[in-house]
Order: C-alpha cells, then sequence, then structure tokens
C-alpha cells in the first residue's frame, strides 16, 4: 500500500499549499458569506414589502370629495387613511411616498348622477417595494366600485348577478410547504457554487499553477504513479470544496432562519433531517466539479489561461440551477443518474416535503463519484503527456 502513502503526502502538501495562500481561503469564505447575507436581504425586503401592503398607510388628496368613500378604506383590515401631500406626483418621484390617492371635486356629483368618477393613483411601478401596496390599492378601489355597482342595479330592480355571468373563484392547491420549496429554490445552486469555488483555487494552482512556475515538470519525473498524482491534488481540492458546501450550508440556513417568513404567508418549515440530505446529495457533486475542475486546468499553461477556461465550464453546474428557478425539476426519478441535473431534481423533492427514497440519493451519489474518477483517470492519462509535462 505504498500507493496509498504517496497519495496522502500529495493531499496534504496540497491542502497545506492551498490554506496557506490567503487567495484561496478569501475566495472560499467570500463565496460562502456574501450570495446567502444578500439573498437574505433581498427576501427580507421582499417580506417588508408584502407587510407594508398589508398594514397600509394611504395618503389621500381630496379626502373631503368623498367622505363615504374615505370611511369605507379606513375600515378596511390594515388601512390607515392619511392626508396626501400638496404634490403628490413629486412626493412619489421623491419617494416620500409610495402610493397617493387623488379624489377628483366632482366625485359626489358624478357619483348623484349615477356616471363614471374619477380617482387618480399616483405611483411608480418601477419600485419592487411599491408594487405590492399598489396592487392592494388597486384592489380596494375595485372592490368599492363593485360594490356601488351592485348597489345601483339593485336600486333599478335589476340584479347584480346578470352583470356577472361568470364568476372566478380561486382554489390553490399547493402546500404551504410546496410554496417554500418554490422560493428555495436557489439554495442548491448556492450550495454547487460553493462547492465548485472552494475548491477552484487548489486544482487551478496544482496543475496550471505548477506548470506555469515549472514544478510541475520535476513532479511528474518522480517515480509515482500518475494516478496517484492525480487523486491527490483532486482529494486536496475535493476536501475544499466540501467544506466550502458544509460552511456555505451553515451561513445559509442561520440566515434563512431569521427571515420573517409569515409576512409572505409561509412558514419556514425544512427540518435538520432534510439539511442533512440536501448535503448528502452535493457532496458527490462537489467531487466532481472538483475533477472536473483539475481536469481542465491540466491542459492550461498558466493559472490565467486556465481562469478563462473556467469561466465557460461555470455555466454546466449553473445552468440547471438557472432552469430550475423557472422549469421545475422536482418529480423526476430519472434524472437521478445525471451529474448536477440529478441532484437538482432530487434537491427539489427534499425541499418540497417530498424526499425521494435512499436508493436514489445511492444512485445519484454513485454516479457523481464514478463521473469524477473518470475525470481524474483521464487527468492522470494527460499528466503522461510529453506536451502536459515540457510544456509552458
Amino acid at each position: 500500500m505504498r500507493w496509498m502513502g504517496a497519495l496522502l503526502a500529495v493531499a496534504r502538501k496540497e491542502l497545506v499549499d492551498g490554506i496557506r495562500d490567503r487567495r484561496s481561503l478569501a475566495t472560499l469564505v467570500f463565496s460562502a458569506l456574501m450570495t446567502p447575507i444578500l439573498l437574505g436581504v433581498m427576501l427580507t425586503s421582499t417580506a417588508g414589502s408584502a407587510r407594508g401592503a398589508e398594514e397600509l398607510t394611504l395618503p389621500v388628496v381630496g379626502a373631503e370629495h368623498a367622505p363615504a368613500f374615505v370611511q369605507w378604506l379606513g375600515q378596511q383590515t390594515g388601512v390607515k387613511v392619511v392626508p396626501g401631500p400638496a404634490d403628490p406626483e413629486q412626493a412619489v418621484l421623491d419617494r416620500v411616498e409610495d402610493v397617493v390617492l387623488i379624489i377628483e371635486s366632482d366625485f359626489m356629483t358624478r357619483m348623484g348622477r349615477a356616471q363614471t368618477a374619477d380617482v387618480k393613483l399616483v405611483s411608480e411601478s418601477t419600485r419592487e417595494r411599491a408594487r405590492p401596496k399598489i396592487a392592494r390599492v388597486r384592489a380596494l378601489v375595485g372592490g368599492y366600485a363593485g360594490q356601488l355597482a351592485s348597489l345601483r342595479l339593485i336600486a333599478r330592480g335589476v340584479a347584480p348577478g346578470i352583470a356577472q355571468p361568470i364568476r372566478l373563484e380561486d382554489v390553490e392547491v399547493s402546500s404551504s410547504q410546496a410554496r417554500l420549496a418554490t422560493l428555495l429554490s436557489f439554495l442548491p445552486l448556492l450550495l454547487v457554487i460553493a462547492g465548485l469555488v472552494g475548491g477552484m483555487q487548489i486544482a487551478i494552482d496544482s496543475t496550471a499553477g505548477e506548470r506555469e512556475r515549472g514544478s510541475l515538470e520535476p513532479l511528474l519525473l518522480n517515480p509515482v504513479p500518475r494516478w496517484v498524482l492525480a487523486s491527490g491534488k483532486w482529494l486536496a481540492a475535493s476536501a475544499l470544496g466540501c467544506v466550502s458546501v458544509v460552511f456555505s450550508m451553515i451561513i445559509t440556513v442561520n440566515v434563512l432562519r431569521r427571515i420573517p417568513w409569515h409576512d409572505l404567508g409561509i412558514r419556514f418549515r425544512v427540518s435538520d433531517g432534510e439539511l442533512f440530505s440536501l448535503l448528502l446529495l452535493i457532496l458527490p457533486l462537489a467531487l466532481f466539479l472538483a475533477a472536473m475542475v483539475l481536469f481542465a486546468s491540466t491542459f492550461a499553461r498558466s493559472f490565467k489561461e486556465a481562469q478563462g477556461y473556467l469561466g465557460m465550464l461555470m455555466l454546466l453546474p449553473m445552468l440547471p440551477g438557472m432552469l430550475a428557478t423557472f422549469y421545475p425539476l422536482s418529480r423526476r426519478p430519472w434524472l437521478a443518474p445525471v451529474p448536477v441535473l440529478g441532484q437538482y431534481a432530487l434537491a427539489s423533492d427534499v425541499l418540497g416535503g417530498q424526499p425521494p427514497g435512499a436508493w436514489l440519493f445511492l444512485v445519484a451519489g454513485v454516479s457523481a463519484l464514478g463521473c469524477a474518477l473518470l475525470l481524474v483517470g483521464l487527468t492522470a492519462r494527460a499528466m503522461g503527456r510529453e506536451r502536459i509535462i515540457f510544456g509552458r
């Protein structure tokens, strides 16, 4: 078992070099920290916007022109009517107010004649934060208009149902867990990126970096099998990739548990077992991603050239994650043997409260590990070429 000692020696040497490199550690920490925090801020802002729509402070200009209407608005749940600003449009442009309702002076006159009265809603639809409030105000005005229309028909001896031959009733069958899974569809993508970025620095530096410095040639001239050298470098990159995945998971979960999900009408019910299942899915994929980066970097003559290759390779694990946000991959167990796609599909089932069978986890893990070993073998074979050994 002398090869085992050589393999561990190579892995230990690459790990020590990688840990000493402040760039790799800074990249790992930055990628694991910044993305979850930014997403936490975005989701918290979205929850705040939803809460602002439920607890609406509505500035009204010309409230004296429609006292009954303004009184009805103030009686709605969570609505507080306040006097509007002198210049509504400027107030909205300056972001002093999100929405302002303007009631025209002839409101009561036109109502008395059974004519259409004009009400203006001043808003700025480009502001994401204001959209829930705009939708709530539109719904309130529409509701009041509907009630008045029914009363006018009744006063004329006409049944209100005649004007509404079809009534649409929404029946929501999705569970709170399914809606939560839709919002958390980015979580597997975050973990995949963490696994890719975590082992990237060591994988590049131990191949293209050593080739650029001229230290790869004497290393390959040692009487050590090429597959041992390639495996040692792969294990070192995989170790940091797995650490990055675990670290990113811990940070992301702690951020997600501090988001006011109740403001979005969702309960955050992701158990520790489901999070552990998610780790079991992504960790084998980190081994595959490290092998992929190692193989691609072997053909690069410099660190910079390897980074150029990886700019394109990063799309491979990221595209399925982006696709999953638009096209659900859940309930597709036949994707399990496909690296990357299988992990995203099974992760969607886990987050949706429908964890797949253990055999599917095993299939996905074995498939990712098998592809990783194949790439390591190809890397070892490439290291035997003169162009790789002597070419710079």
